[in-house]
């Protein structure tokens, strides 16, 4: 990483902070995949954890906390990631329920790919949190939510190191990609616990992992995959607009509030001889 980009990198990834990231996405994927993973038969959606939800919510804002004691957010990024937040809690309401728009996603891809990785994974978490207190979508799939979205800023802070329309056309087909990723994810979060014995799209207790994997890619195409193409499209195009023009912006309210400045000691002093 160069110098100019560690300047413009909001929350540093230091070991305790990636640690807890890590940990947490781990669990957060075993929350999602344990459909496919667990053993035929000795393990049924009935029998899953009613505190794995609260779980879940306890793993991710842990991981903002982490970052704030480990010293990997200061008060400008703290400041940044409120305001960040406060918008995308905003800008939610404005398209969700419409045909799989999210107006969300777009300023979530840019944050983490000029903040960086950290404070793209925060962002995800703080502005879902966020929007389903000011909407009053508090449940069960909140956690989900969250973690989909932070795994969404995390990987847009990760991608290569690019500019102008390279850049520009690689965070648009990252942000279509997030689209249909954040719905595939996320569907996870409901189609365990939605039994039929009579349907061959539904999770099906004690089935081997490929039928597991049939039954819900096939429900996924068959209920979902319309709905999150709504999603990509709207991402694809958003970003395609507005990126070169928020980019900038950004970039120039990173350098100027300059999270992570460089630290010289005055050595003059001390080689100077005392009267």
């Amino acid at each position: 990483m160069t110098r100019h980009d560690r300047r413009t990198v909001a929350i540093r990834l230091r070991a305790r902070t990636t640690i807890t990231v890590a940990m947490a996405s781990f669990l957060g994927f075993v929350a999602f995949l344990w459909p496919f993973v667990v053993a035929p038969g000795k393990f049924g959606s009935s029998y899953t954890p009613p505190l794995m939800f609260g779980l879940l919510l306890v793993l991710v804002l842990a991981v903002v906390f982490a970052e704030i004691a480990d010293g990997g957010i200061d008060a400008k990024a703290l400041a940044m990631l409120g305001v960040l937040s406060a918008v995308n809690a905003a800008l939610r309401p404005l398209g969700a329920g419409t045909a799989g728009i999210e107006t969300v996603f777009f300023v979530l891809v840019l944050a983490g790919r000029v903040f960086g990785a950290g404070f793209g994974f925060a962002l995800g978490c703080t502005s879902l949190f966020a929007s389903a207190l000011i909407t009053g979508g508090v449940g069960p799939w909140m956690p989900y939510q969250m973690f989909g979205c932070a795994w969404v800023g995390l990987f847009a802070g990760l991608l290569p190191r690019c500019r102008g329309a390279v850049e520009v056309a690689m965070l648009a087909t990252y942000g279509a990609v997030a689209g249909y990723f954040f719905g595939l994810m996320l569907n996870l979060s409901f189609w365990p616990f939605s039994l039929d014995p009579t349907s061959s799209i539904a999770y099906q207790p004690g089935a081997g992992f490929t039928e597991q994997l049939h039954r819900y890619l096939v429900f996924y195409v068959t209920t979902s995959l319309g709905w999150d193409t709504g999603r990509a499209v709207t991402n694809f195009i958003c970003l395609l607009l507005v990126a070169p023009a928020v980019l900038v912006t950004f970039r120039r309210a990173a350098r100027k509030a300059n999270f992570q400045p460089d630290v010289r000691f005055d050595q003059g002093g001390l080689d100077r001889p005392t009267p």
